[in-house]
């Protein structure tokens, strides 16, 4: 909590056991699907057993607490999304992930609100083959938002956000009042193969790019009441004048906002300025990449609840905006848990 108000963070990742992975490892191996256990959601050949969920989710609960955060929107792990894969497969992982995400939420649903992934295919005509599991994850798991990745393929050739490629999900999220989450996931330039955890290059470029095409085009025309947060700040800053035509001159500030996922303090400071105490929505993706230990405080990167409290150019009423009140009125249903 914060003064008394609760800390809802809208940037979490399911912590599965072992995030899934060796089922991941199978499918691609042997080009076929693999399942949970329908009940359960385990999966002992695969280390998903009873007491290893019990540890996970117990971990990240821990690290939660540890980041005074409340209540958290948790989706796929963005680098684990592989849009790149044969559909069949894709198709099976993204609907493990989302078994996967609604296990974790069930185990402690005063914590938790469920993000789905959808198996975007980058080459088809549109997303109307992604609108069966959004609809699955929305009735039948009770999601509250969806995961969508600007690049699904890592090539750069998918349409851009602003095209009608992505109206059938655009239209499903404002029929059902949930936010659309904008984060990238892998990125195959081989110009970058060098760079470590490269796919981080990547989020810079395409949440940039994202939030310039939300910004110039008209999805907010055409879905008037549709909410997108893009992550980590909207990967980078804008470098002009407010009214230099370079940057849109449109109000969107009603539907597009950003979260507060930036370890650089000079970044975030600047970001919070540049976009607003009434567009930022707390996120710290915790437990994730920024687990490093901030040397002037010995505390992780991604404990950002004292470093937001501490910026003195805000003022309470602006803080408690960023992490309780902008956080539940894109995400209803994370506000529920306040």
């Amino acid at each position: 909590m914060y003064n008394g108000g609760k800390v809802l963070d809208i940037h979490g990742h399911v912590t599965a056991p072992l995030h899934g992975t060796p089922a991941l490892a199978f499918m691609l191996a042997g080009n076929t699907p693999i399942d949970l256990d329908s009940r359960t959601q385990t999966n002992e050949f695969l280390g998903m057993t009873a007491q290893a969920w019990d540890e996970s989710v117990a971990s990240h609960i821990a690290e939660l607490d540890i980041r005074s955060i409340d209540a958290q929107l948790i989706g796929p792990r963005p680098f684990l999304m592989l849009g790149w894969m044969n559909q069949h497969i894709l198709e099976s992982w993204t609907r493990f992930v989302n078994n996967m995400i609604a296990r974790q939420v069930a185990m402690a649903p005063d914590r938790f609100v469920g993000a789905c992934q959808l198996p975007q295919s980058a080459h088809a005509g549109d997303l109307s083959g992604s609108v069966h599991e959004l609809e699955r994850c929305v009735h039948e798991l009770g999601f509250k938002g969806v995961y969508l990745s600007p690049d699904p393929t890592g090539d750069r050739k998918s349409p851009g956000m602003d095209t009608a490629y992505w109206d059938p999900i655009y239209a499903k999220c404002q029929e059902y009042g949930i936010p659309i989450i904008v984060h990238g996931s892998n990125c195959m330039d081989p110009r970058i193969h060098n760079i470590p955890a490269n796919y981080q290059i990547g989020f810079v470029w395409e949440q940039y790019l994202a939030t310039q095409l939300f910004s110039h085009g008209d999805v907010f025309e055409r879905f008037p009441e549709l909410k997108v947060v893009i992550c980590h700040c909207g990967g980078a800053l804008d470098r002009f004048i407010k009214t230099d035509p370079h940057l849109s001159q449109k109000d969107v500030s009603k539907n597009l906002f950003f979260d507060t996922n930036a370890l650089d303090l000079h970044f975030l400071e600047a970001a919070i300025k540049q976009k607003t105490s009434h567009r930022l929505c707390f996120g710290t993706e915790a437990p994730g990449s920024g687990k490093m230990i901030r040397p002037e405080t010995g505390r992780p990167g991604d404990d950002l609840v004292p470093v937001i409290a501490g910026f003195d150019f805000l003022t309470e009423e602006d803080k408690h905006r960023i992490f309780e009140h902008n956080p539940a009125h894109v995400c209803p249903g994370l506000g529920a848990l306040r």
